[in-house]
């Protein structure tokens, strides 16, 4: 299966994808080695797993190099490879007091004869289907604590940037205890059902479409399905904001990576009072942002990963063009040295009617709409199939709170942008069709990958059936 280079265009890397049969085999062998793994303290999990992160180390520019291919860039590819090892030592740190918290023992039921404990018992086998926007980060953000918990994991990164996986695997054998019970794998939409198809709980990141595919087959399979899924995040900028300082947070948390974030925002509302200066410092401020081509290791913005997505955004922003919005900076998908380039767009005078602002972009495009009322902002920010999270900009945290909890969406920015993509300890649900299932934020990062298992001990006598004989409740039933 021939792998296509971001920045070059041409496919240099080819994969042999994991047949049915193959992946299969794996899942066998990791349901074998998986018993011994959970049966041991959690301590001696942790001590492993902190071997890994320093085996990563270790490998970091091996890993480091291939990701930077993959993805077209190099800084957030080493930010990326750099925030693995550092996630495993926070698992490593919180684990064991969570694992205690969720275990309580002896506890006294309401029977006073009856003493309860909860064991918590993880699935015997993860699997977790990563998408290609940051294929480090979301290849493990799941499987670590997965694998903390006790789980064995299989990972199947995208096909679209499998380049790092080969640096990534000689990490893991480097620790021979972690690589019987972690294998990454690579292939297409084949391999991915098939480990769907053979695991206990699975793990996607994607598109809604493909997730509602993977939903349906975790369904026939009777297994947990953990989605996170597209989003068309809004920001509101309320007339309190500093209309300066907003633009250029806007602008961050709308192209960072390319805008090839979920958590991007892709809609901006803006009190009409604020308005036009707003636009304006945004425009000179994206006109600031500077490609990294031809060298890579300048600018800020790099290449689409995937191709076909920069002419999804092309026919978006020519729809709205035909619609009556104004393109004010960017606007044309460029092809530079057979990669894919947008510059950031900023769109003025968009409706709701449009794709750009109805369908998820995943790029570099900023439209803004003018907002009258506050009422009329969250109606708009609200009015989507989309809830993963969402932003409010405003002169005091108070203020912005006070929208913030009207929006409909799992995380909130209150006077920032995009935090859920550095901020990892807050819990936060997917609405509506941008996902289903616990939070991978927070402390049920780890413990959904538990089930509890209560044990009920009779201190006492056992009940017999003689005391259940009918003439023992005669007077209860009136007589």
């Amino acid at each position: 299966m021939k792998v296509r280079n971001p920045r070059t265009g041409e496919t240099d890397y080819a994969i042999e994808p994991l047949g049915v049969a193959a992946v299969t085999a794996a899942t066998k062998r990791l349901r074998t080695n998986q018993p011994a793994w959970a049966a041991m303290p959690i301590a001696e999990r942790c001590t492993i797993m902190l071997r890994w992160a320093d085996a990563m180390e270790k490998h970091a520019g091996a890993i480091i190099e291939q990701l930077t291919i993959d993805t077209g860039r190099a800084g957030i590819a080493a930010i990326e490879v750099g925030g693995v090892p550092g996630t495993i030592r926070r698992w490593a740190a919180l684990a064991p007091d969570i694992i205690a918290q969720q275990s309580p023992c002896e506890i006294q039921s309401a029977n006073p004869t009856v003493v309860n404990s909860t064991r918590l018992v993880p699935f015997p086998l993860f699997g977790a289907i990563a998408p290609w926007n940051f294929p480090m980060t979301l290849s493990t953000i799941d499987a670590i604590p997965a694998l903390f918990a006790g789980c064995a994991a299989l990972v199947k990164p995208s096909e679209i940037t499998p380049r790092f996986v080969e640096p990534l695997k000689a990490s893991i054998a480097e620790v021979p205890e972690l690589a019987k019970v972690l294998e990454i794998i690579v292939g297409d939409a084949e391999t991915g059902q098939a480990l769907v198809a053979n695991v206990d709980y699975v793990c996607f990141t994607g598109s809604v479409a493909t997730g509602r595919k993977v939903a349906v087959a975790a369904a026939e399979a009777f297994i947990p399905a953990n989605l996170e899924l597209g989003g068309k995040d809004p920001m509101i900028i309320l007339a309190s904001a500093d209309p300066v300082e907003a633009a250029k947070t806007a602008l961050r948390a709308s192209i960072l990576a390319t805008g090839q974030a979920c958590q991007s925002i892709e809609r901006l509302y803006v009190a009409r009072a604020i308005y036009d200066q707003f636009l304006e410092t945004l425009v000179t401020e994206a006109e600031k942002v500077r490609l990294n081509y031809p060298d890579i290791n300048e600018g800020e913005i790099g290449p689409f990963i995937f191709a076909p997505q920069g002419h999804k955004i092309d026919e978006q922003i020519t729809e709205a063009k035909a619609k009556g919005a104004r393109i004010l900076t960017g606007g044309t998908v460029e092809i530079l040295g057979g990669g894919t380039y947008l510059r950031p767009t900023v769109i003025a005078d968009a409706t709701p009617d449009m794709a750009i602002i109805r369908d998820e972009s995943f790029g570099p495009v900023l439209p803004v709409i003018a907002f009258d009322s506050i009422d009329d902002a969250i109606a708009q920010a609200n009015d989507s199939i989309y809830g993963l999270s969402a932003a409010v900009i405003a002169g005091t945290t108070q203020e912005a709170e006070a929208v913030g909890v009207k929006l409909e969406a799992g995380a909130i920015s209150i006077n920032d942008g995009s935090m859920t993509a550095m901020v990892w300890d807050a819990e936060n649900s997917s609405f509506k069709m941008s996902g289903m299932g616990p939070s991978r934020m927070g402390e049920s990062g780890l413990t959904r990958f538990f089930r509890k298992q209560a044990l009920i001990r009779q201190t006492g006598t056992p009940a017999r059936i003689q005391d259940f004989a009918e003439e023992n409740f005669a007077g209860d039933k009136g007589q």
